[in-house]
């Protein structure tokens, strides 16, 4: 038995010149389509274009022509025009999951496309489970919205499919480390502009800061108004008169919101724009109850508005790049970026990934220095042994793979070294404490800066300016990376991984010869295998009334197949040659078509056989 244009056959460019030739024969549209392909491979989406569209003249009822022009434009930044070609591909082969793949990877790129998209890619899974391409495209459609689990699922389910699939990998390293895309305020599900939700996220970004800012100065006025004059009646009036012109602003600013339901949503699935507006909420609340009160430079109540006014964009930075440090599994996406070998995103991502765990070591380094100051136990300086012993359990999860991209790196190099070695000076000082008289260690602590050249203190010291200078490399490589406009060390420089070369939906469809088209035809030996909620079943076929330029079937059949099929479009005909003793077997997705009244097979898989003969059937009977 031999297998006839299958879909999983490619069309790989041969040797190293990057000069793919028109085909021999012109006038064949599947050479040209090889064409494109070949071009596609090596990155040429220009000559690659026009090698499809002379495809498509030439057969213009071919998918792979359209599917080609598809991802050709693609390329080139022509989305809209690259989902009407797939579109067309999808008009002409309805049950082919390269073509419904095809389309749902073109309309990712569109605004307000994501959910047509995902319609397309559940479509493609469904024709084809065995294939990770449609799963893939399914998890990078759940993390652009921030689903990690269902992600991680589907990147799980195409690795089992295809355990060396790239992109698969890389994108389950960032699902693993919790990634969100630069816009997360915005659910790609919405049916609202992606611009309109952007520009209300900026209204109420820079309506937080200014309300921040306004109410910081004025804290900071009245206080000193109210302390130094003691004209605090005077400083309340001056403080009240604040009030209208941020009342004024924020109703200007609630006007100006173009999508208010989502605002809400948006607020949720941005924490940190949440939490932004939550703190202004909260100053200007206390705030005002203090003016209205009379509590104005004195209280508790002024106190902790203080504190919240003036210190509240600092206290925010820092719990972010905490929470942002401490979220996801490292190590495990480490070692999917392995996986992925020398892929670009992949190193990029594994270079980020190795920036969050120095974050985490020196969050750990820093403990003890700040331990032993406000639990008085200086043997808590001994907790800096962690540190060595995290090291070496990253190093070697890491690999040969994490000390390349380490090695590659001198800024991280520097930041690991300076965290290792404010550990040794913290254990130092817990060790010099246990070496110590009892109580002396106690009271070295309770004595304050004025014996800081005693030895604990001594070692302590280095202990957390090696601190500073990890943190000073780690701003330092940020701001370098911000000046240069390259990828930093942030989770900013994290992306999703594309597909390099010919990606899966590019392959050729099946060929349907001309022999096996009259047998499809005139045959009376027609017969359509499913699958029924009791195992497999078999039923022959009443007429092919048609078989389509584009190759697929038209069948009419039994009710019962009609039910089968939408349960699982998965189905084969089999046909006998009535001119020979061959047979073929044509593997496909099923689909009702209710426009004429009958099953529609699209061909995914062609297999043509001879049936034995005499000899061959004595000898068979003999076995």
């Amino acid at each position: 038995m031999a297998i006839v244009g299958s879909e999983d056959e490619g069309s790989d460019p041969s040797g190293d010149d990057s000069y793919v030739p028109p085909p021999k024969d012109r006038s064949d549209p599947r050479a040209w389509c090889a064409v494109a392909a070949a071009r596609l491979a090596l990155d040429q989406p220009e000559t690659a274009l026009d090698a499809a569209r002379q495809a498509m003249s030439l057969a213009p009822y071919g998918d792979w022509g359209h599917r080609l022009a598809s991802l050709a434009l693609e390329r080139l930044g022509r989305d809209a025009e690259a989902v009407a070609a797939a579109r067309d591909a999808v008009r002409l082969a309805p049950g082919s999951w390269a073509a419904r793949l095809r389309l749902a990877a073109a309309l990712r790129r569109m605004r307000r496309g994501w959910r047509d998209a995902w319609i397309q890619a559940g479509h493609a899974a469904r024709f084809a489970p065995e294939r990770p391409g449609p799963h893939v495209l399914i998890g990078d459609l759940c993390l652009l919205r921030g689903d990690h689990e269902q992600a991680a699922r589907a990147y799980r389910t195409a690795l089992r499919r295809d355990d060396r699939h790239i992109a698969a990998h890389v994108n389950l390293g960032l699902t693993l480390l919790r990634w969100e895309r630069p816009r997360g305020h915005h659910d790609p599900a919405w049916p609202v502009d992606p611009r309109d939700t952007g520009h209300d996220r900026e209204l109420v970004a820079s309506w937080s800061r200014q309300v921040r800012s306004l109410l910081a100065a004025a804290v900071a006025g009245v206080t000193l108004l109210a302390v130094v004059t003691g004209l605090r009646e005077e400083a309340r009036l001056l403080g009240a008169a604040l009030l209208p012109p941020i009342a004024v602003l924020t109703v200007r600013r609630a006007r100006g919101l173009r999508a208010r339901p989502y605002l809400p949503a948006m607020l949720a699935r941005d924490p940190w724009l949440g939490m932004a507006v939550s703190v202004t909420v909260m100053v200007a609340l206390g705030y005002t109850a203090a003016i209205a009160f009379g509590a104005v430079a004195d209280g508790v109540l002024w106190a902790a508005l203080f504190g919240l006014a003036l210190c509240n964009g600092p206290a925010m930075a820092v719990l972010r790049l905490l929470a942002e440090t401490w979220r996801g599994r490292p190590l495990a996406a480490l070692a999917e970026f392995a996986a992925a070998g020398e892929e670009r995103a992949a190193r990029r991502a594994a270079g980020v990934t190795l920036w969050i765990i120095t974050g985490r070591l020196w969050c750990l380094a820093a403990l003890p220095p700040l331990a032993v100051p406000l639990t008085g136990e200086p043997r808590a300086a001994l907790a800096a042994l962690l540190v060595p012993a995290a090291l070496w359990y990253v190093r070697a999860r890491a690999g040969e793979y994490g000390r390349a991209v380490a090695a590659g790196d001198r800024g991280l190099r520097t930041a690991l070294a300076a965290v290792l070695c404010s550990a040794v000076a913290a254990a130092a000082a817990g060790l010099l404490a246990l070496g110590a008289a009892p109580g002396t260690a106690e009271a070295a602590v309770a004595s304050g800066p004025s014996i800081l050249w005693r030895p604990m203190w001594a070692a302590l010291w280095p202990s957390a300016a090696a601190l500073a200078v990890a943190a000073l490399v780690f701003a330092g490589r940020v701001a370098a990376a911000w000046w240069r406009g390259a990828p930093g060390a942030t989770r900013e420089s994290l992306t999703l991984c594309e597909p390099r070369g010919l990606p899966e939906e590019a392959g050729p469809s099946p060929e349907l010869g001309e022999r096996l088209r009259r047998a499809l035809t005139f045959s009376r030996q027609v017969v359509l295998a499913y699958a029924d909620e009791g195992g497999p079943r078999v039923l022959a076929v009443g007429s092919v009334t048609e078989v389509t330029p584009s190759g697929d079937l038209r069948l009419i059949v039994a009710d019962e197949a009609w039910e089968a099929a939408e349960r699982d479009p998965r189905v084969a005909v089999y046909v006998a040659d009535p001119e020979g003793r061959r047979w073929a077997e044509v593997r496909g997705i099923a689909l009702a078509d209710l426009d004429e009244d009958v099953l529609r097979v699209t061909p995914k898989q062609v297999a043509v056989g001879e049936y034995p003969g005499r000899h061959q059937a004595r000898e068979t009977i003999r076995r």
